[in-house]
């Protein structure tokens, strides 16, 4: 019957739009035709409005009753968790059998990888709110290593929300992430500009650092941006190692200010350290070399700029990215490969990167990075072995150029002129696709 209804006046609109337009009316009918019009509709949004309010009124009752039962708020929980994929593809060419940094211990994620056509590290994300108070994120990556694919768990935290009656500004995380320390390391190697991570990232955190922990963030209320914060971690991971459970193998701080110049430019300054021990050893190059001692203490300074010429991001961007890292250790190495034993070593080593990308149409960037890393002093008994650097202080130049057809597809092409060790040049040719499919959380800033 209401269909019926509502079928009936559209048609006597119709009707009375012919009329107005073909029929050539005079003014006073043409105004008549307007009151019956108004009248109609008016009378029958009436009804729908009452039918809503009814409606409404049926539904907080319902609410209202199921509130006796439980407290318990759900957001949208039906629709949890949203999934995605994230597809990472790579042809690579390299002028060179192997590529070591010399002077340094690199673990398997930090070595350049394979040669050819391959699937790179890929992932699987699981991602919603549990409730009103909690976030949940669920990361695997698939990667092959020794010959065989494997899945490896990257991230799996929880996230408090704001409605988690905590102090406005503050929220806690835990489980296992890529922890805030530096600009590159919260971000996944997918949403970086260039293909492979610098220099210091390999070396000194095995491309990331996403030990099991938990970490506390704080943003001030000020009309600037600043954050502080810090978190404890078990110690498992590069570039911490061996920790027995009973006690806490790590712990950082930091500190983040940053803001608007104007409307078109942004920057933002960082401090962060990750003090820690090995007391099990770390290991690296092929598990060829272990670093065992009670100081690890890593200490990172970034800094980025941002400008968009025309106002607007997604058209035109020139980003100006850099990261300082310092790392003093006190303990032992040991080269099984070259049978050197337990050495003593207490020293402090370098590395820092600087890069500029330009996006100057909203589908095309490139990029230009320079990595260094600056070795300590080789101890005696480690002369000849892979840590000795032989005056030799490693870097890599590097240059991109990608193609973002949307948010979800990217392809890149990338050259790097690296320079690790006194003997020989790798001079590197890289082709590489990321495609996305389904939800992921957004990358912070």
């Amino acid at each position: 019957m209401e269909r019926i209804k509502i079928f009936i006046l559209t048609l006597l609109m119709i009707l009375s739009f012919n009329n107005i337009v073909f029929a050539n009316e005079n003014v006073d009918a043409i105004r008549e035709e307007i009151k019956v019009m108004k009248e109609l509709y008016e009378s029958r949004i009436t009804q729908l409005e009452e039918k809503l309010s009814n409606l409404e009124k049926q539904e907080a009752n319902k609410t209202s009753d199921q509130s006796i039962i439980s407290t318990r708020t759900i957001r949208g929980n039906e629709f949890n968790p949203s999934i995605g994929l994230v597809l990472n593809g790579k042809y690579n060419n390299f002028s060179t059998a192997s590529s070591e940094i010399k002077g340094f211990g690199v673990g398997e994620e930090g070595e350049r990888g394979r040669e050819g056509l391959l699937i790179d590290e890929s992932e699987l994300n699981f991602s919603g709110y549990m409730d009103d108070k909690f976030y949940g994120s669920l990361t695997a990556a698939i990667v092959r290593e020794d010959g065989a694919d494997k899945v490896e768990l990257e991230e799996a935290y929880l996230l408090t929300t704001p409605d988690a009656n905590l102090p406005p500004g503050m929220s806690i995380k835990a489980g296992r992430a890529f922890w805030t320390l530096g600009y590159l390391n919260e971000h996944h190697a997918h949403a970086d500009d260039f293909a492979d991570r610098p220099l210091p990232y390999r070396v000194y955190l095995n491309k990331a650092f996403n030990d099991d922990g938990l970490e506390v963030t704080y943003t001030l209320p000020t009309d600037y941006y600043m954050e502080i914060g810090g978190g404890i971690f078990r110690g498992d991971d590069t570039p911490l190692g061996g920790a027995d459970g009973e006690n806490f193998g790590g712990y950082s701080t930091f500190a983040r200010i940053g803001g608007d110049i104007d409307i078109n430019q942004n920057w933002r300054l960082g401090v962060y350290t990750l003090k820690g021990k090995a007391p099990g050893g770390r290991t690296s190059n092929e598990d060829e070399v272990t670093f065992t001692g009670d100081k690890t203490d890593l200490y990172v300074l970034d800094f980025r700029y941002s400008l968009a010429p025309t106002g607007n991001v997604s058209e035109q961007e020139f980003v100006i990215q850099t990261e300082y890292f310092g790392r003093d250790e006190a303990g032992t190495y040991n080269d099984t490969g070259s049978s050197t034993g337990d050495i003593t070593v207490d020293g402090e080593s370098h590395g820092w990167y600087a890069q500029a990308t330009y996006k100057f149409d909203s589908q095309y960037r490139i990029g230009a990075r320079y990595s260094e890393m600056v070795a300590p002093g080789v101890p005696t008994g480690l002369v000849g072995s892979a840590l000795d650097d032989k005056d030799h202080d490693p870097n890599s130049v590097s240059l991109m150029a990608d193609w973002t057809n949307s948010e979800f597809s990217r392809i890149r092409v990338q050259y790097n002129e690296n320079h690790l060790n006194s003997t020989t040049d790798d001079t590197q040719f890289i082709l590489q696709y990321t495609m996305s499919y389904g939800a992921h959380g957004a990358h912070k800033y």
